[in-house]
């Protein structure tokens, strides 16, 4: 089963998209992590992605495109994976289409209010990067688990919660139109906790854990 997760940022799209994928014995395909890995392997197009990212530069689609491309043509893609980041547009989406099936699209939706009270109350550990949020910390203002300084981080802070969303909204949402035209997305509710709206995505796909 071929999948993409779509959702803003803070949906829990990641976490969900890994208990999905060791539910179904399939591989989570990370645009992030790809990109890293073909820059580390030095692939062909690897080697063009960190011609850009050492510049300061975004990676054009058309390189994200062609390493996405070699990804999924790899083995452990055969029974199917679950793409999460990509695609971030309708042109990409476009682009998907001509070497990918994709035989369901989940929709984690979640208020602005509530990803922005979600990520801006989270709290990181300096040394080993345990995750809290202020709402079950009590007051605590060191790690649990090694006793390090707790950080919110930038991208975290309210502001920039609100600008990545603005983002999301203008270049990512018109794909739930696309998708929903295409008769595969599938709306879900991702403010149900994490182990409803797992239990929810499952029955969705129509699957078992």
């Amino acid at each position: 089963m071929n999948i993409i997760f779509l959702g803003p940022p803070g949906a829990g799209k990641g976490t969900q998209a890994q208990k999905i994928c060791a539910a179904l014995k399939i591989p989570q395909i990370s645009t992030g992590d790809i990109l890293r890995r073909a820059m580390k392997e030095g692939t062909e197009t690897g080697l063009k992605a960190k011609s850009f990212i050492d510049l300061g530069q975004l990676v054009p689609d058309d390189v994200i495109i062609d390493i996405v491309k070699e990804r999924l043509a790899m083995d452990d893609c055969k029974n199917g994976y679950i793409l999460d980041g990509f695609p971030r547009t309708v042109p990409q989406a476009e682009a998907l289409d001509t070497f990918a099936t994709i035989d369901s699209v989940i929709d984690l939706e979640v208020d602005d209010q509530v990803l922005v009270d979600r990520l801006s109350g989270r709290r990181v550990c300096v040394k080993c990067g345990a995750t809290y949020h202020l709402s079950m910390l009590n007051g605590a203002v060191s790690c649990t688990v090694c006793g390090e300084e707790l950080i919110q981080r930038n991208d975290d802070k309210a502001e920039t919660v609100l600008n990545r969303l603005k983002v999301y909204h203008a270049q990512t949402a018109p794909l739930i139109g696309y998708y929903e035209k295409k008769g595969l997305l599938h709306k879900v509710d991702g403010a149900q906790g994490l182990d409803n709206t797992y239990q929810a995505i499952l029955k969705t796909l129509g699957a078992q854990a």
